[in-house]
């Protein structure tokens, strides 16, 4: 029977996300919503999976982890897979050199081992955007996969390098590298939808988890060992109404046949 997986994968920002991505440092009330979801969000979602034996990734910048240590370690030791966010989730774009995104890669790559003990085998982008020099420095640190790409929804593949998007010239796909793709989508993403913004509105919610269900049961119905990816943000979907919204998706994925919650380690070391 073909098995499929679902991928609980929550960015554990904290406040850096407000910091480095929003230009917020001197906002108490921006800092205050990353307060909520390591003080607050994070330990209901993880009671939520406990409750439901289910096994997350949580990609967690290393100023997280320095700033929250105790939560960071109660992330790990209740099991669930810590992988690479950045150390200051700076946009990769954003970065004055390649030598300034290699040494924020790397610096969160220390946070992981003093916390963990082991280098992150995965990496996610802060914002979901590679520089020139992105896939490079991965290559280079030996990470063996990303989630940040979206060339397909339900299938992993292998990231392309050596590509090009000339605007006078037809396109170059490059060639294929050993990293691994886990795609990911900002329809499957707390963020765009349930983050308040001053450039934009609220989505009707119970739409949205209503689409994650839909995509999920045609995932089932149509995809070969199809791998569903959802993106949380614990200061977004720590909220109470939310969390009771998330639970019923949780028993319906679990109630569903020849369906587990992994990690995507998981399903990158069954890919092939």
């Amino acid at each position: 029977m073909t098995h499929h997986s679902v991928c609980l994968t929550f960015d554990f920002d904290g406040v850096s996300s407000w910091i480095h991505s929003f230009d917020s440092p001197d906002s108490p009330t921006e800092l205050s919503r990353g307060l909520f979801g390591v003080d607050v969000g994070a330990p209901r979602v993880l009671d939520l999976l406990d409750e439901y034996d289910v096994e997350s990734t949580w990609f967690t910048p290393g100023h997280t982890i320095d700033s929250f240590p105790e939560r960071a370690a109660e992330v790990w030791s209740r099991g669930h897979d810590i992988q690479h966010h950045g150390w200051s989730h700076t946009r990769p774009r954003q970065y004055e050199s390649e030598a300034a995104e290699r040494a924020d890669i790397e610096r969160g790559v220390e946070s992981i081992v003093d916390l963990t003990g082991r280098r992150p085998t995965g990496y996610r982008s802060p914002s979901w955007d590679f520089s020139t020099h992105t896939l490079d420095i991965l290559q280079d640190l030996g990470f063996e996969w990303d989630s940040s790409q979206m060339a397909n929804d339900f299938t992993p593949y292998y990231v392309r390098d050596g590509w090009a998007a000339p605007a006078d010239a037809p396109f170059e796909r490059g060639v294929e590298t050993d990293v691994v793709e886990v795609p990911v989508s900002w329809q499957r993403d707390d963020f765009p939808a349930f983050a308040f913004s001053r450039e934009r509105g609220y989505a009707d919610e119970r739409a949205i988890f209503r689409q994650w269900r839909e995509q999920f049961d045609w995932m089932v119905d149509n995809v070969d060992g199809g791998v569903f990816v959802l993106t949380m943000h614990p200061q977004v979907i720590g909220q109470s109404h939310r969390l009771a919204r998330l639970e019923s998706f949780v028993e319906h994925v679990a109630d569903t046949p020849n369906v587990a919650f992994e990690t995507v380690e998981t399903v990158v070391d069954r890919f092939d």
